[in-house]
């Protein structure tokens, strides 16, 4: 078998099917320190006393221990630390990469203003001086709730001084980025009760159905899922992967189910039938709701039903219904690709039905119900009138996206200022120009960012945030783990530009304000802060680098209640009138949030991925009429028309066109930049009714040749 460059790029970073990224496999990345160097903005180091720090990587929601190796005080290297809860030893291509994101050629050095269509250079004194003015103006005027919020995560100390911020201002507009981790805490208080997540134990569970779960291409801890799936030959556990196309978590699964796209729920309600029709499941811990759900689903979703809808023999469904009642220790996993974007409730709460239904909660390689972290102690807020009142309103919407769509509905600013931390919605949401468009409509955006992406862009006003290697955080385990680990991200090199720790910046922002909002931020420095706001961990926190608040399953089972569930909400379907269905791809290459692929990453891309600057889409060739391997096509959807190159892949579903995530960045990187296309600049959004999710997991398209 032939083998490329970039194909042993990926073999020898773990980032194929199947790989575990461990310490014998990341030997083989020693070239790395030295590939890293070859870019002439990144320095290279001289002869010097060598070193290791510990610390923690926050590039994904996987927060994996790092130790980082230095030659006379400057990182050269970054490896997965030993005996870290999450991974262990292990790492991923992006984090090793994170080096490079210390001298990005996107970096922003010093705060910044935009004076016209350009960005000026101002001192951190001018930059917290004009914020503070214009947010000022804002409670002058008693409007204090016209501030919002937009942070990347809600778990931990930052975002939690954020939420401070805009209480003692007088705000309840605190929002949050979708993710896999609020996706399974929106699910958990659907059926469990409010204050919960899920976390799934898959090291231990020997039936694993996953339901577009992409479980080494990036969904949950990705390292952690790497070594579950690397031992599940020895465990003798299967992996059924339903997805319509042929990942390398199909690829990797004992049985890969074609579904067609959307109808997942559907499918995940159809085996619920099945067990229900043959009494498999355990109801000692129902609450509520479950003879409505029974009846419905029975009603609703019987097996020839669901496998015309679905694409999939009824033999088959009911065959996955037995099997996965009656395996000892089964989970279900929700989320397709990484489980962020394009994903819905009634998907999300049919699949943890299943869980639900086999009676395999808080149990050993099942779904542990467990409560989020909850280690921080923040003194109680002090108000004045104005915070009372503008704090106690209604939310101007529920989630980002209403925020979105309600911004673009008015000519009239509903939000005088914006804040956004460590996100980038301009260019992960559905159709993000509508997103920048509404972002215009906002008179002061201000954004808290260590890189000039696209949402960084619309900002009036920039501070420059430390990347994860300059600044310290508590970094506390999410995104479906099956325990609580709390870690200490711990500068191992000085800031190398003029940027600041988030929380440091906001102390600067609420002591120039004055008033009761500078008495709710006395500490002198966020490292401050931070040790009084854990003082049940900070000691192990801060000697350690991390704490294992739990690990196992969770004491007790928790109750059911299928009330959602039981009113059959609205199944989503793609956006269109088109024969033909464009779905993203998620690829654990790439990412698809913040921060944009490292180079390094980027030259691990397949040329089936990215051919030069032409993206690549995936179809079937008994859809590709017209077209040829290798050739030019245009793509339209009715968001807009992109020039692709095809590849024809059999691993793909008919009727379906596959595009990756995570190109066709547009800010200023020449190594990353335009190159591709962002595919989320070709689906429009289409709002789950209750939850506020975009659920647009694709959007119907039509190919053509060029």
């Amino acid at each position: 078998m032939k083998v490329d460059r970039r194909s042993f790029l990926g073999l020898g970073l773990g980032a194929v099917a199947g790989a575990v990224v461990s310490p014998v496999v990341l030997k083989l990345t020693d070239d790395s320190s030295i590939w890293t160097q070859n870019w002439a903005w990144t320095p290279v180091p001289v002869d010097g006393e060598i070193s290791y720090d510990n610390s923690v990587c926050n590039l994904c929601p996987g927060n994996c221990g790092i130790s980082v190796r230095k030659i006379a005080g400057r990182p050269v290297k970054i490896e997965g630390l030993a005996g870290y809860p999450i991974n262990d030893g292990g790492a991923c291509l992006h984090g090793i990469a994170g080096l490079q994101y210390l001298y990005d050629p996107a970096r922003i050095k010093t705060p910044l203003r935009k004076n016209g269509d350009k960005f000026e250079k101002i001192s951190w004194a001018e930059a917290i001086s004009l914020t503070a003015k214009k947010i000022a103006d804002i409670r002058k005027n008693k409007a204090p709730q016209k501030l919002a919020c937009i942070t990347d995560k809600s778990q931990g100390s930052v975002p939690k001084l954020f939420e401070r911020f805009l209480t003692a201002f007088g705000s309840p507009n605190l929002y949050t980025m979708p993710s896999l981790e609020s996706n399974l805490e929106m699910t958990a208080q659907t059926l469990h009760g409010a204050g919960n997540t899920i976390g799934f134990d898959l090291e231990n569970s020997d039936f694993v159905l996953s339901f577009g779960a992409g479980l080494i291409e990036g969904w949950g801890a990705p390292v952690s899922c790497f070594k579950a799936n690397a031992s599940r030959k020895e465990r003798h556990a299967k992996l059924y992967q339903v997805e319509p196309r042929l990942s390398n978590t199909a690829a990797n699964a004992d049985k890969w189910i074609p579904i067609n796209p959307g109808t997942e729920s559907d499918l995940a309600l159809g085996i619920c039938a099945v067990i229900i029709k043959n009494n498999l499941f355990d109801s000692r811990n129902f609450k509520g709701g479950f003879n409505k759900f029974a009846i419905m689903i029975q009603r609703e979703y019987g097996l020839d039903k669901v496998a015309q809808v679905c694409g999939i023999k009824p033999g088959d469904i009911e065959k996955i219904a037995l099997l996965f009642a009656k395996a000892k220790m089964p989970v279900a996993i929700p989320g397709k690709g990484r489980g962020k974007n394009g994903q819905n409730l009634k998907e999300f709460a049919a699949v943890h039905t299943l869980n639900c239904l086999v009676g395999n909660l808080n149990k050993r390689g099942g779904a542990f119900i467990m409560p989020q972290n909850d280690y921080l102690s923040f003194p109680e807020a002090i108000l004045d009138d104005a915070a009372e009142t503008g704090a106690g309103q209604e939310k101007l919407a529920g989630s980002i996206n209403d925020l979105v769509a309600k911004l673009a509905a008015t000519d009239t600013p509903i939000v005088d200022a914006l804040f956004v931390y460590n996100a980038n919605p301009c260019y992960s949401f559905s159709d993000p120009k509508r997103v920048k468009e509404a972002f215009k409509k906002i008179p002061f955006v201000v954004s808290f960012s260590s890189f000039l992406d696209e949402t960084a862009m619309e900002a009036d006003v920039i501070f420059p945030m430390n990347t994860f290697l300059e600044g310290m955080e508590d970094v506390p385990s999410q995104a479906g783990l099956a325990k609580n680990v709390i870690g200490l991200a711990r500068p191992v090199i000085k800031p190398v530009f003029d940027t600041k720790d988030p929380g440091d910046a906001l102390i600067l922002l609420a002591q120039a304000l004055g008033g009761t909002i500078a008495k709710n931020f006395e500490w002198a420095s966020y490292a401050q802060c931070l040790e009084e706001v854990t003082p049940d961990i900070w000691d192990a926190l801060s000697e350690e680098g991390h704490v294992l608040v739990s690990q196992g399953a969770p004491d007790g089972t928790p109750l059911v209640d299928f009330t959602f569930l039981s009113t059959n909400p609205a199944t989503i379907q793609a956006d269109g009138d088109f024969e033909l269905t464009l779905i993203p791809i998620d690829n654990m290459r790439l990412t698809g949030t913040v921060p944009a692929v490292s180079p390094f990453a980027l030259k691990t891309v397949s040329d089936k991925v990215l051919t030069g600057t032409d993206i690549v889409v995936e179809i079937n060739p008994v859809t590709a009429k017209g077209l040829k391997d290798c050739g030019d096509a245009l793509l339209t959807t009715p968001v807009g028309a992109v020039k692709v190159k095809v590849n024809f892949n059999e691993g793909i579903m008919p009727g379906v066109i596959g595009m990756v995530r995570g190109l066709g960045h547009t800010f200023d990187n020449k190594f990353v930049s335009n190159k591709g296309v962002n595919v989320n600049d070709l689906i429009g959004p289409v709002i789950e009714s209750g939850s506020g999710l975009d659920a647009a997991f694709g959007i119907k398209a039509k190919i053509s040749k060029a």
